[in-house]
């Protein structure tokens, strides 16, 4: 969620419902199949970015109800609900005015009816888990499938790098990256095999992409924050930083390789700390 709040509803595998509120930093992951629903709440709607683990997907292949039961002959629709049919639209609804909706709970007391809530948890509170790599310059805030159980697709990272902050020298081993820049201004250089590199100025509404394996560094060019996410089609997130390699490697190999004094090597951070300088 990008801005606002919205509710959201969705119906598990065994036919049991979720609905919850979602506000500002908040994610929620519908895996294939599973029928949703989002809609905007007071006091003026909401902005959200949709992210699919599919690079074909369409909004055009995706399928609505009223679609569905528009294209349905009546008489079958009046089989399967034995309802008055007459009101019905006769074609597709995809974003529309509606009534806001009444209050949280009137609404799961409604979708429990007899059988009860899923206890699938298909929302997840970003914002509220603490960073997983925080220094001076910024925060990292990782999310996959070992926190949020329904996200067993995709990964995502929500950095935030302070001016002058560099999201430091590193590489994703199991997928590619796709980036998505929310706020503030960056550059991000990939490197690629026989000394071709690519550098690029991103701001608000950017999408940038690393293929996997690539190293690449993203650093804070304005004079305000920068916040992007980082997303990929795994249900585990993974990075490996150069500061990991060259610390965990012996010595004089990388002395050998890059002639540097041994104060120097032993100066580097002996961890992945993401976000430079610490």
């Amino acid at each position: 969620m990008l801005y606002g709040n919205a509710r959201i509803t969705a119906l598990d595998a065994d036919g049991k419902g979720f609905v919850s509120d979602v506000k500002q930093g908040d994610l929620w992951n519908f895996p294939s199949g599973i029928p949703h629903s989002i809609q905007g709440l007071g006091p003026d709607g909401c902005e959200f970015l949709l992210v699919f683990d599919e690079g074909g997907f369409s909004e055009y292949d995706t399928i609505l109800i009223s679609d569905l039961l528009a294209h349905t002959p009546r008489s079958v629709v009046a089989k399967n609900s034995e309802a008055e049919l007459d009101s019905m639209p006769k074609g597709e609804l995809f974003i529309f005015q509606a009534d806001l909706p009444g209050s949280l709970e009137e609404d799961r007391r409604a979708v429990a009816g007899s059988i009860g809530l899923s206890p699938v948890q298909f929302d997840f509170r970003l914002m509220e888990q603490p960073p997983a790599k925080k220094t001076k310059s910024g925060d990292v805030r990782i999310v996959d499938s070992t926190i949020f159980k329904a996200s067993t697709t995709i990964a995502a990272a929500l950095v935030t790098l302070h001016p002058g902050g560099l999201r430091e020298i590193h590489w994703h081993p199991n997928a590619d990256e796709w980036q998505y820049y929310v706020a503030g201004k960056g550059r991000m250089t990939v490197f690629a095999a026989a000394a071709r590199a690519r550098t690029m100025d991103f701001e608000a509404g950017d999408v940038g992409y690393v293929q996997k394996t690539l190293p690449h560094y993203i650093e804070n060019t304005g004079d305000t924050d920068l916040i992007f996410l980082e997303m990929f089609k795994s249900g585990s997130y993974q990075d490996i930083s150069l500061s990991e390699w060259i610390s965990h490697t012996p010595p004089e190999l990388i002395a050998a390789h890059l002639h540097l004094a041994k104060a120097t090597i032993e100066a580097i951070p002996k961890k992945n700390v993401a976000v430079m300088p610490v």
